[in-house]
């Protein structure tokens, strides 16, 4: 889901709003579930993108659907119903999370490993990586088995590949000079 210019100022508004009311971290809660949601959910995603369904009947569904969220989100809700922009929904919630993490100087390390990471080797990493940022990190385990062994790390633009796919690439290229 491409992450476009109205869902980023969508996102600062509703940021904005929920700091002013001091519900931030409850809007940013029901942000994670919705984007959550969205990404996990078929069926949600195309009633979404459906632009033959008529705004009335998407904004009645996620009422439903979400029913428990904050006044801030149901807010949300109903401004993409006057404005007719449902279909940026997932973005809004991906970029609302992105930017309240920023302003509360929460990183998140995306540490890529063949295998899921135990509670012993998380916590391993959570210690390197903190000697390497003064903000607060939260890692986000993805896996690939394609890298083999090892691990990339990948804390904001910076990038550090210990995998043993990256080591044969390099020695291959090495070996056919």
């Amino acid at each position: 889901m491409a992450s476009t210019r109205a869902a980023i100022r969508y996102a600062k508004a509703i940021l904005d709003l929920a700091n002013s009311k001091g519900v931030a971290e409850a809007v940013n809660y029901d942000m994670k579930s919705i984007a959550s949601a969205i990404e996990t959910s078929a069926e949600l995603s195309t009633f979404i993108q459906n632009p033959t369904t008529k705004v009335e009947v998407k904004e009645s569904a996620l009422l439903e659907v979400f029913a428990n969220v904050n006044g801030v989100t149901k807010g949300l809700f109903h401004l993409l119903f006057e404005n007719k922009r449902f279909e940026i929904l997932g973005a809004i919630a991906i970029e609302y999370s992105k930017i309240f993490d920023e302003s509360n100087g929460i990183e998140t390390a995306k540490v890529t490993t063949a295998i899921p990471m135990d509670a012993a080797l998380e916590a391993k990493v959570l210690a390197k990586v903190a000697t390497l940022s003064n903000k607060k990190i939260t890692i986000e385990n993805i896996v690939d088995p394609s890298i083999i062994g090892g691990f990339i790390l990948r804390i904001g633009d910076q990038q550090y590949n210990a995998s043993v796919a990256n080591r044969l690439q390099v020695l291959k290229r090495e070996l056919s000079n």
